[in-house]
């Protein structure tokens, strides 16, 4: 069922309710997420992407009764990613000459994912088409927001953006509009899309939204690939990726463990009992990794000024849950943020090394040496752990 966004443009996407995880299992989606596809209709037909895969033939289907294929004058592949390019091939079984236009690398990613030699249209940022009635979609590149041949087209005349994955969210909604939905759903889930999937890039994200406010654009709506259309006050959402992308935090303190044998654990609780103590306002969070997304704690590590990661030692080094949060944080290119880290051990102090040499090739500082326990923590370990917290807050006021 097609949507009306603005004069003649319609979303005509598809909405994944049950969806529950993204990329894999590595992104939680509990509020499910859509694909969104744009269907232009001036002078000349414009389609902007299209839909995840297993949803092509429902796609190619519904879009067939809102216009004459054939009639289509040009598609637009912002992004080869299979959940914005999955319809593509059997829609081109009907419209195999229609051009696509996409950046260059765009063609390798469709070439990669799908083997076709389709009419592709390489374009760049400040290549433009004209689609009538005196309007024109001017490209933009986007390199690695989030993947190299990532782009975004503004529509002329209608001042919007189709922003692809940048401003989107894993959030499914038949309202569409920003100012429809639930408010705290809709600035979790934005917070939650920019903590997994564009903070890497967000030397990228400010230097791309410079480059945006010199091309002197109004930009009235903002359609994104995933999640909701900003329509009203749109620039709020580009405002908050210019704060999102200068190292952001907010006065939170994150901690995360994973435990064998409940030592970990107890060191962890004291921490933040001495954190609480030492300093009442800061907003401190526990979470066990081992049942905790690891998307979830993304987003809680995103907004943290500093975290504390804490596993006991095991087979020479830390628990998987650990081990692979460490891995997802290595790439994440964080700034300004602060650690330390801790943990239980038998035999050899393995995990607390293993953990602060990980945080420190992430990016973070480390500003207290690391505290462990041998075996299990007694009473001057527990005391140990509440002033350890205490100086870790001391250390951030």
């Amino acid at each position: 069922m097609k949507k009306h966004i603005k004069n003649n443009v319609y979303w005509v996407g598809k909405n994944h309710w049950d969806l529950r995880h993204f990329h894999g299992s590595e992104y939680s989606t509990d509020k499910g997420s859509s694909y969104n596809s744009y269907l232009i209709k001036e002078e000349k037909i414009v389609l902007i992407d299209t839909v995840y895969r297993p949803f092509s033939s429902e796609f190619v289907q519904n879009l067939a009764e809102e216009v004459d294929l054939n009639q289509i004058d040009y598609i637009v592949a912002n992004h080869g990613e299979p959940d914005h390019s999955g319809a593509l091939p059997e829609l081109m079984k009907l419209i195999p000459n229609t051009p696509i236009y996409c950046t260059e690398n765009g063609i390798k990613s469709l070439k990669g994912h799908y083997h076709e030699d389709w009419n592709f249209v390489p374009v760049k940022t400040g290549d433009r088409i004209s689609i009538g009635n005196g309007k024109e979609l001017v490209f933009i590149q986007a390199a690695m927001i989030h993947w190299p041949d990532s782009m975004f087209c503004f529509l002329t005349g209608d001042h919007i953006l189709f922003s692809n994955d940048a401003f989107g969210q894993h959030y499914c909604s038949e309202l569409l509009f920003n100012d429809l939905v639930d408010q705290g759903e809709l600035w979790s889930e934005t917070y939650k899309y920019y903590a997994n999937i564009v903070q890497p890039f967000s030397h990228l994200v400010a230097r791309k939204l410079e480059e945006i406010k010199q091309m002197d654009i109004t930009i009235d709506c903002i359609c994104t690939s995933h999640g909701i259309v900003w329509r009203d006050h749109s620039m709020q959402i580009v405002n908050k990726y210019a704060e999102f992308a200068d190292a952001y935090q907010e006065n939170q303190i994150t901690i995360i463990y994973d435990t064998m044998y409940g030592g970990t654990q107890t060191i962890a609780e004291n921490i933040v009992k001495g954190i609480s103590e030492a300093d009442p306002l800061v907003n401190v969070k526990l979470f066990s990794a081992s049942s905790t997304e690891i998307s979830d704690l993304m987003l809680e590590i995103f907004k943290s000024k500093a975290i504390m990661v804490g596993s006991p030692t095991v087979h020479n080094g830390v628990l998987y849950t650990i081990a692979g949060l460490m891995e997802f944080i290595s790439g994440m290119k964080y700034r300004n943020k602060k650690a330390a880290a801790f943990g239980c051990y038998g035999w050899h102090d393995v995990s607390t090394k293993a953990i602060e040499n990980g945080l420190k090739e992430a990016g973070f500082e480390i500003v207290m040496p690391p505290i462990s326990a041998n075996w299990k923590p007694d009473e001057n370990v527990v005391g140990n752990s509440v002033e350890y917290g205490k100086q870790f807050a001391r250390l951030l006021k």
